[in-house]
């Protein structure tokens, strides 16, 4: 007799809990059958149903993954260099939600670069995330609030100086508290925004 439709989706969330347990504590370098199976309290066997192979698992992983990172909720601003801010702020690891999501993304990174196809994806998603930035610092020249200068490049620039932030935060976190990173995130805005030397 087949399971009712209600428990196959309680299942499904459950599954789905438990890797993202696995994420938050162990990353994309502990995520396996067997970890998600112990914080289920089942067998191995159950969960190959829903991942019949490690390349489904890591897949559903990502795609979970993202899922959580753009459900995070955003600080509504105006537009301009307060908008350029608040996307860059959204990226760091301020909350406790933040630095899980920006673990488990630094965590992802050997296993994206270990697959072309997965590698291809992030590229085209560090492309995508690079444009909206693009976008955000045009629209705050258009306003006069940012100077003349290649909106791509400093895009570019934004974003590796963010990554770079997540990744102290991530391996030091008392030298680099909260606090601190919205700091030095207004440090490099302000340099950015100095106008040019002619």
């Amino acid at each position: 007799m087949p399971r009712p439709k209600g428990d196959h989706e309680a299942r499904r969330r459950d599954v789905s809990e438990a890797v993202w347990k696995v994420l938050t504590t162990r990353g994309f370098g502990g995520l396996t059958l067997r970890a998600i199976a112990a914080e289920l309290g089942a067998t191995t066997g159950l969960l190959t149903h829903y991942f019949p192979s490690k390349r489904d698992l890591v897949a559903y992983a990502l795609a979970l993954l993202t899922e959580r990172t753009i459900a995070r909720p955003r600080r509504e601003t105006g537009p301009g260099m307060a908008a350029v801010r608040n996307v860059l702020l959204h990226r760091l690891p301020l909350t406790d939600e933040a630095r899980d999501i920006n673990r488990i993304w630094v965590s992802s990174w050997d296993t994206a670069l270990a697959d072309p196809a997965i590698s291809a994806d992030y590229e085209t998603k560090y492309a995508q995330t690079r444009e909206n930035m693009r976008e955000l610092i045009v629209a705050a020249q258009e306003l006069g609030e940012f100077p003349d200068r290649d909106p791509a490049r400093v895009a570019a620039g934004a974003i590796a100086f963010t990554t770079g932030l997540i990744v102290q935060a991530l391996f030091s976190p008392t030298a680099f508290p909260p606090h601190r990173l919205v700091e030095l995130l207004d440090d490099y805005l302000d340099a950015l925004n100095a106008p040019l030397d002619r």
